[in-house]
Protein backbone atom coordinates (compact mmCIF):
# COMPACT_ATOMS: atom_id res chain seq x y z
CA UNK A 1 0.00 0.00 0.00
CA UNK A 2 0.96 3.51 -0.86
CA UNK A 3 -0.42 6.61 0.53
CA UNK A 4 -2.08 9.29 -2.55
CA UNK A 5 -0.63 12.02 -1.35
CA UNK A 6 3.38 9.73 -1.43
CA UNK A 7 1.93 7.76 -5.29
CA UNK A 8 1.01 11.56 -6.39
CA UNK A 9 4.93 12.07 -5.66
CA UNK A 10 5.94 8.92 -6.88
CA UNK A 11 4.46 9.43 -10.43
CA UNK A 12 6.02 12.90 -10.58
CA UNK A 13 2.32 15.01 -10.63
CA UNK A 14 3.44 16.62 -7.47
CA UNK A 15 7.12 17.66 -6.55
CA UNK A 16 6.44 17.94 -2.48
CA UNK A 17 4.24 16.70 -0.65
CA UNK A 18 2.71 20.54 0.07
CA UNK A 19 1.86 20.62 -3.65
CA UNK A 20 0.39 16.69 -3.44
CA UNK A 21 -2.02 18.31 -0.34
CA UNK A 22 -3.13 21.05 -2.37
CA UNK A 23 -4.23 19.23 -5.26
CA UNK A 24 -5.83 16.44 -3.34
CA UNK A 25 -7.84 19.23 -0.86
CA UNK A 26 -8.58 20.97 -4.11
CA UNK A 27 -10.71 18.26 -5.92
CA UNK A 28 -8.63 17.37 -8.40
CA UNK A 29 -7.71 13.70 -7.72
CA UNK A 30 -9.85 11.11 -8.21
CA UNK A 31 -9.06 7.46 -6.86
CA UNK A 32 -11.63 4.78 -8.83
CA UNK A 33 -13.55 7.37 -10.47
CA UNK A 34 -14.86 9.21 -7.17
CA UNK A 35 -12.57 12.49 -6.23
CA UNK A 36 -10.56 12.57 -3.33
CA UNK A 37 -10.07 14.70 -0.38
CA UNK A 38 -7.94 12.98 1.85
CA UNK A 39 -4.13 13.05 1.24
CA UNK A 40 -3.55 9.69 4.03
CA UNK A 41 -6.21 7.44 1.44
CA UNK A 42 -4.57 4.14 1.15
CA UNK A 43 -3.86 2.80 -2.43
CA UNK A 44 -4.15 -0.57 -3.44
CA UNK A 45 -2.77 -2.65 -6.24
CA UNK A 46 -5.76 -2.34 -8.14
CA UNK A 47 -7.13 1.26 -7.71
CA UNK A 48 -7.15 3.69 -10.44
CA UNK A 49 -5.79 6.99 -9.80
CA UNK A 50 -6.73 10.45 -12.22
CA UNK A 51 -5.30 13.84 -12.04
CA UNK A 52 -4.85 16.37 -14.48
CA UNK A 53 -6.42 13.88 -17.39
CA UNK A 54 -3.62 11.48 -16.60
CA UNK A 55 -4.60 8.16 -15.58
CA UNK A 56 -1.93 5.73 -13.38
CA UNK A 57 -2.74 2.09 -12.43
CA UNK A 58 -1.31 1.88 -8.99
CA UNK A 59 -0.19 -1.47 -9.54
CA UNK A 60 1.82 -0.89 -12.64
CA UNK A 61 3.52 2.01 -10.55
CA UNK A 62 4.15 0.20 -7.16
CA UNK A 63 4.66 -3.55 -8.10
Amino acid sequence: MIKLDQFLKLVGIASTGGQAKIMITNGEVKVNGIVETRRGRKLLENDTVVVIEETFQVGDIIS
